[in-house]
C-alpha cells in the first residue's frame, strides 16, 4: 500500500494594496518587494498587477500552524505597506478600482501572460486564496481531485468576497469567479482516470506549444506543478484570517477522509463535471443564501444545509484526529453571520458608499493581526 500522505497545509493569499485617502488600488508591489527582502524573504511575491501582493505560508502540519503563519505574513505585509502610508485589504475584487487603470508588473513571466491573454490579462484584477494539501501519492491525488470536486462549490459558498466590480453591485457573491472564467483551462477540473492521464493531457499541451508548463493549467483544483500537493484555487481570498484557516482546515479534512475511505476500499461517488459546474454557478450567484443540488437525492437544498451535512456527516469524524475541529466549525459562524460578500453588501445598503465598504475591508483584514 502506498505511503500515507503528509496532509500538510500551505496557504497563498493575494491582497489589495490600497491608498487609504482615495480608497483606490495603488501600484506599489515593486517597492514592497525591495523593502521586504530581509524580513519576509521568498514568502512575498508579485502578481500580474502592481497593486497586488501575494504571500505564501511555509509548509504547515496543522490548521493552527497555518493560522500563525498567516497572521505573521499579513502583519509583515501591512507593515511594509504602512511605510508609505498604504493599507492592505483582502477581498476577491476591489469595490471601486477599474482594471483599465492598473499597471502590469514588469516581470518576464507577466509580460508573457499579457502577450498570450491580451486584454483578458489586463482585466484579471482579482484576488484568490490557494490552499495546498500535501499528497505524495500521485494516483491518490488524482483520485481525490475527482471525488472532492463535488464539495468545492460548498466551500466556495463560505469564501465569497467579491460582490462588487468597478463600482457596480454585480448581484453575484463571487464575481471573481466570472472574471477568471474568461481564461482558458479554468473552472471545475475534468475527470482524469489516473495521474498518467493528467500528465498526458498536460504534455500534449506543452508539446503543441499551447502552454509552457503545468503552471498555466488554472483549474479550480490541480496537481501543483512544483510541489506534491493538490492545490485548491476555487475560493475568493478570505477577508478575515479565521475564514481562510477555516477553508484550509475543511480541505485538509476532506482529503484526509477520502484517504481513510480509500484505505478501507471505499470511496465517495464521483459526479459529472457539468453537474458540479451547475452547483458552482449557484455558489457564485447566491453564496450561502442559495440552494445547492444534492445529486444523490436529485433535489435542491439550502446551501447551509448541505455545508452542515458535509461538516457533520462527512468530515466530522476526522476533525478531532486532525486537531482542527475549532477551525472547521468556524464555518458555523460564517453561516450565521455571513461571508465577506454578505457583510460588504450590508455595509453598502446601510451607507450607500463603496468607500465605506473599502474601509470595512481594511479593518476586517487587520482583525487578529494588528
Amino acid at each position: 500500500m502506498p505511503e500515507t500522505p503528509s496532509f500538510t497545509i500551505g496557504i497563498e493569499e493575494e491582497y489589495q494594496i490600497i491608498d487609504p485617502q482615495t480608497r483606490e488600488l495603488k501600484s506599489y508591489i515593486t517597492e514592497m518587494l525591495e523593502a521586504g527582502k530581509m524580513t519576509l524573504r521568498e514568502q512575498v511575491k508579485a502578481e500580474l498587477h502592481q497593486s497586488i501582493v501575494e504571500v505564501g505560508t511555509t509548509v504547515c502540519r496543522t490548521a493552527a500552524e497555518a493560522r500563525a503563519e498567516l497572521v505573521r505574513l499579513r502583519h509583515g505585509v501591512m507593515e511594509l505597506a504602512g511605510r508609505n502610508g498604504l493599507k492592505i485589504a483582502s477581498a476577491g475584487t476591489h469595490p471601486i478600482s477599474s482594471w483599465v487603470d492598473q499597471e502590469i508588473t514588469p516581470l518576464e513571466r507577466y509580460a508573457g501572460v499579457k502577450q498570450d491573454m491580451q486584454i483578458l490579462a489586463q482585466q484579471l484584477l482579482i484576488f484568490g486564496t490557494h490552499i495546498h494539501i500535501g499528497i505524495e501519492d500521485q494516483d491518490f491525488l488524482i483520485d481525490a481531485m475527482n471525488v472532492v470536486r463535488y464539495f468545492m462549490p460548498h466551500v466556495l459558498c463560505l469564501s465569497t468576497s467579491s460582490p462588487f466590480w468597478i463600482g457596480q453591485n454585480t448581484g453575484l457573491k463571487s464575481y471573481r469567479s466570472i472574471v477568471f472564467r474568461n481564461f482558458p483551462r479554468t473552472g471545475i477540473p475534468p475527470f482524469f482516470f489516473s495521474y498518467s492521464d493528467f500528465a498526458r493531457y498536460r504534455d500534449i499541451l506543452v508539446q503543441t506549444r499551447s502552454i509552457p508548463d503545468g503552471t498555466k493549467i488554472w483549474f479550480d483544483a490541480r496537481p501543483n506543478h512544483s510541489y506534491p500537493t493538490l492545490e485548491f484555487r476555487i475560493c475568493d481570498v478570505c477577508t478575515r484570517v479565521d475564514e481562510a484557516v477555516c477553508i484550509a482546515a475543511i480541505f485538509q479534512a476532506l482529503i484526509f477522509k477520502l484517504w481513510k475511505l480509500r484505505r478501507d476500499n471505499m470511496t465517495f461517488r464521483v459526479y459529472s463535471h457539468s453537474l458540479i459546474e451547475e452547483n458552482k454557478w449557484r455558489a457564485v450567484r447566491y453564496g450561502l443564501d442559495g440552494k445547492l443540488i444534492d445529486f444523490g437525492k436529485q433535489v435542491e437544498l439550502p446551501a447551509r444545509e448541505l455545508i452542515r451535512e458535509m461538516i457533520e456527516w462527512f468530515i466530522g469524524d476526522v476533525a478531532d484526529e486532525l486537531g482542527s475541529r475549532k477551525e472547521i466549525e468556524y464555518a458555523y459562524h460564517i453561516m450565521d453571520k455571513g461571508t465577506s460578500a454578505d457583510r460588504q453588501l450590508a455595509t453598502f445598503r446601510r451607507n450607500g458608499s463603496l468607500q465605506a465598504v473599502v474601509d470595512q475591508l481594511i479593518e476586517e483584514t487587520q482583525e487578529g493581526v494588528l
